[in-house]
Order: C-alpha cells, then sequence, then structure tokens
C-alpha cells in the first residue's frame, strides 16, 4: 500500500467507542458521497483488512482511506495511445503550485475551465490532463471554482476526490481568498469600498447577468490603485463567487471592465474584459499550512496598463 495514495489516520483514547465509519467521517473528514465510493471500491481498511464499517475500533488501530483516484482498467493502456493531443500543441499552462491532491496553474485567457458539451476538447482540464500523461501520470482534474473563459489567472483543481471534496468544503465556508486585478473604464470615485447587489439571468440574453432583486447574493469588495482620466486600476477580492460577478457589478456601477463589450464596453487595446486571477489564499484542508500563488499579469493587461497608467 502506497503511502503517497493513502491517508492513514490512529485511533486515540477518546475515539474509543466510535465505529470506523465515524472515524472515516469525522476525523477523517470524507463526506458521504465520498465514502460510498470508497466502500465499493474497498477502499476503505482497518489494521491493513477490509472492514466492516459498524465495527467498533479501539486505541491503536490504524484505519486508511484511499485519497488518489484508482484508474479504470482501460486507463492503464501506453501513454501514447491515450493522448488527446501532441506535446507540441499544448499550450503552455504554469502550474504555480502542486501538491499530491491540488494544483493551482495560470490558465490563459480564452480557454474555457471545463467542457460544457460532450464532445468538446481544448479545455484547461483537457490540457492538463494531456500534460501529466505526456510525462506518464494519469489525471482527472477536477476545478475548485470557476474562471470566465475570457479572464485570465489563478485557479484551484483537485488532483483526486478527496482533495476536491476538502477545497469545495473550504471554498463554501468562505476559506478561500480571490483576489483580482481589473482595468475598469471611467473614474472609480471611492478609494474603497463593497458592491452589494444580488445578481441572476439577464431575460434577454443567453449567457448575460445582471443585478436583479430576485438574484443572488453578491458581494465584490475593491480598492482602486491607480486612476486616469479614462480608466481605473481595481484590486478586487470576492465574498461570493456568482457567474460574471465582477463584471457585472461593475457594469452596474457604470464602470464596466476595459474591452467587455458583453456588458457595455467598447473594445481598445484589451479584446477581451481586463480581468485577471491575480492570486490564491487558503489553509491547506490536509497539511493545515497557508497557501499562496500569485499569477502574474498576461501580455494584454501589461500592455493597457503601460499605456494608461506609466
Amino acid at each position: 500500500m502506497s503511502s503517497k495514495n493513502w491517508m492513514e489516520y490512529t485511533v486515540t483514547e477518546e475515539d474509543v467507542g466510535m465505529n470506523v465509519e465515524q472515524i472515516v467521517r469525522q476525523k477523517m473528514n470524507v463526506s458521504g458521497r465520498m465514502m460510498q465510493r470508497l466502500t465499493r471500491s474497498k477502499g476503505i481498511l482497518l489494521n491493513r483488512k477490509q472492514p466492516f464499517l459498524q465495527r467498533q475500533v479501539k486505541t491503536g488501530d490504524q484505519i486508511a482511506v484511499r485519497v488518489v483516484d484508482r484508474q479504470p482498467l482501460q486507463d492503464k493502456a501506453p501513454v501514447e495511445a491515450k493522448r488527446s493531443v501532441t506535446p507540441e500543441s499544448i499550450p503552455p499552462i504554469e502550474i504555480l503550485y502542486e501538491d499530491d491532491h491540488l494544483l493551482i496553474v495560470n490558465k490563459p485567457a480564452g480557454m474555457m475551465v471545463h467542457p460544457i458539451k460532450q464532445e468538446q476538447s481544448g479545455t484547461l482540464v483537457h490540457v492538463l490532463a494531456d500534460l501529466f500523461l505526456a510525462k506518464g501520470v494519469q489525471l482527472n482534474p477536477h476545478p475548485v471554482h470557476r474562471l470566465d473563459k475570457e479572464t485570465s489567472g489563478a485557479i484551484l483543481l483537485a488532483k483526486s476526490s478527496y482533495g476536491h471534496q476538502l477545497a469545495d468544503r473550504l471554498l463554501r465556508e468562505g476559506g478561500i481568498h480571490r483576489e483580482y486585478l481589473a482595468i475598469v473604464n471611467g473614474v472609480v470615485e471611492d478609494e474603497a469600498g463593497t458592491i452589494d447587489a444580488p445578481i441572476g439571468r439577464d431575460p434577454k440574453h443567453p449567457t448575460r447577468r445582471r443585478v436583479v432583486d430576485t438574484g443572488d447574493h453578491a458581494v465584490t469588495h475593491y480598492e482602486v490603485t491607480k486612476r486616469t482620466s479614462q480608466m481605473s486600476l481595481v484590486r478586487v477580492w470576492l465574498e461570493t463567487g456568482r457567474t460574471h460577478q465582477i463584471r457585472v457589478h461593475f457594469a452596474h456601477l457604470g464602470h464596466p471592465l476595459a474591452g467587455d463589450t458583453m456588458y457595455g464596453a467598447a473594445r481598445g487595446l484589451m479584446r477581451r474584459q481586463a480581468l485577471h486571477a491575480s492570486s490564491l489564499r487558503f489553509e491547506h484542508p490536509i497539511r493545515k499550512e497557508e497557501i499562496a500563488a500569485h499569477a502574474p499579469l498576461p501580455a494584454d493587461m501589461k500592455r493597457l496598463i503601460q499605456a494608461e497608467f506609466q
């Protein structure tokens, strides 16, 4: 049993009276859905044997759960045969952080995070799977949160189902600090502020969102770092994560993001919305240490900042 693929827990005196299932759920933070999957795939061990989940544990017992997904037999085909694109055609993806469970990468603008149709390819999850496959590693990355297709920057993915459920819980509990850099049209007068306005679908457009009383609760915080008579450079961080949240909120203020034609801006130096996910920060759900990743600015935003603010 590879310790890299399994997580182990030693039962303490305080745990006596609990059963195997309770230890796995409460002490090892395994969700009910993952518990069912592990049970079906024999991914739970008690002292290196398959246990009865209701069996009571005793001090010193070793409980292990498989935290790296077991690949189906067909996935053991030769790497070259499984590769969907050639290494030369894979766009460069900068890895900002990686461990056995989590992965942070700098997503290029123009790339979708995951497919919305079965026949789609070339998304971030496809490209990452191919990049790892080229190195002989089978990976099925799970995005923890999303970035719009035309938004660049830092995005967190999980390398295993266990990592995904822990990171997803961290996201839902507000434990992941997501910071962005945006260039908006016009002069944002306040030095800093909070936009608290619900966001819902725009009935006149299939993908556009708008501020609407019946929408989902959405909160965006911002701080202006530079201004000109035409534009403002804004540092933004999220309290919620609604679709198009930053774009909708600043358009609602009358300051649509530069290049964001969907929300009322004109095209200029930017051929997309001027939005970059600049950093992610959180306490690692397993290692309990702070992880901070910073994504360098892409060339198009560098050009606009240099032209407008320097």
